[in-house]
Order: structure tokens, then C-alpha cells, then sequence
């Protein structure tokens, strides 16, 4: 059973800073796409950013862009998610995806991603 598990939310200013991590276990092949989405107050759950297996290989939201860094640790199945600049219109619950399925390309959609993290809760105040 594949788990993935989220920590690094919490409280913080406008401007400020946090690191996301979101660490996979159970399956012994690495995933090939890793993700985080978000979903605010009052909104529908959407994409912020995702990492492929290869250095570079990266997509993000253009309102988190220049702001948001996505990183993979390959081998030790981490996905990291550093978020500088931070606006109060960030704050979300952030959720961990993966996907095992390497014939799947739409890294920005919701159905793409077999296993999802509980979420963790990122606040920013103004």
C-alpha cells in the first residue's frame, strides 16, 4: 500500500517562507510524477506544481511562478516544495500526489495522480 506523507505547513507572514516535504512508501519502483496541489477556502482543489524523475522536468502554476521551487530527492522518494514570497491568497491545504504510470503526461490534472497525502495546512497572514 503506497502512503505519502506531508509535513513542513504552518503559520506564517505575508512574504515569508516554508518548505513542504511529502515522503512515499510502500511500493518499490519510484513514482514517476510527483505533485503538490492546493485547495483554499471556499475553492476547488488545483494544480501548483509537479516534478518528473529528471532534473528540470518541472511545472508550475503561473501565479506561483518565480515564488515556488519544486524538487525531487529521486532516491529517497521525497518531493519538496519551497515556497518564498508567500501572499495570503496561498493559503491552502496542500496535497501530495503521485503517479506510478509512466504513459501519463497531464501533470496538471487531478486524475492523473493514483495516491494523494492528507493534506497539510499552510496559513498566511497579512
Amino acid at each position: 500500500q503506497v502512503q505519502l506523507r506531508e509535513s513542513g505547513g504552518g503559520l506564517v507572514q505575508t512574504g515569508g517562507s516554508l518548505r513542504l516535504s511529502c515522503a512515499t512508501s510502500g511500493r518499490i519502483f519510484r513514482p514517476e510524477t510527483m505533485a503538490w496541489f492546493r485547495q483554499g477556502p471556499g475553492k476547488e482543489r488545483e494544480f501548483v506544481a509537479a516534478s518528473g524523475q529528471d532534473f528540470g522536468d518541472t511545472h508550475y502554476q503561473d501565479s506561483v511562478k518565480g515564488r515556488f521551487t519544486i524538487s525531487r530527492d529521486v532516491a529517497k522518494n521525497i518531493v519538496y516544495l519551497q515556497m518564498d514570497g508567500l501572499k495570503p491568497e496561498d493559503t491552502a491545504v496542500y496535497y501530495c500526489a503521485a503517479n506510478y504510470n509512466p504513459l501519463v503526461t497531464a501533470v496538471r490534472m487531478m486524475a492523473s495522480y493514483e495516491y494523494w497525502g492528507q493534506g497539510t495546512q499552510v496559513t498566511v497572514s497579512s
